[in-house]
């Protein structure tokens, strides 16, 4: 859990680098939750970038933006997720835009 993927924010890295048995627990998790959905790769992915949007959560956007191109989300795709939530969220998803489409281009 020591190398840090390219996208992965520097508090993220921080956390799998200085905390690697929360790190490896919190994976596990994350892993067993994606096997356990009945979403493909690419809609799920493009869903938790709805989620990240709408959390605010800017952080986790460029590695999730990257992941879609790699599962098969066009840009156009990857827009839509970051602006699904405009209506419940409000413009702030807007935020998440830029760096959602700068980690797409860049993949």
């Amino acid at each position: 859990m020591s190398e840090q993927k390219p996208g992965v924010s520097d508090a993220f890295g921080t956390f799998l680098r200085e905390a690697p048995a929360h790190a490896e627990a919190w994976m596990a998790g994350v892993q067993g939750l994606g096997a356990a959905s009945a979403l493909d790769e690419k809609t799920e992915t493009l869903a938790y970038l709805a989620v990240l949007a709408a959390m605010r959560l800017e952080s986790g956007v460029p590695f999730h933006a990257a992941h879609a191109k790699r599962a098969g989300a066009s840009r156009a795709e990857v827009i839509s997720a970051v602006l699904v939530g405009l209506p419940a969220a409000g413009n702030g998803v807007t935020a998440c835009l830029p760096a959602a489409l700068n980690a797409y281009d860049a993949a």
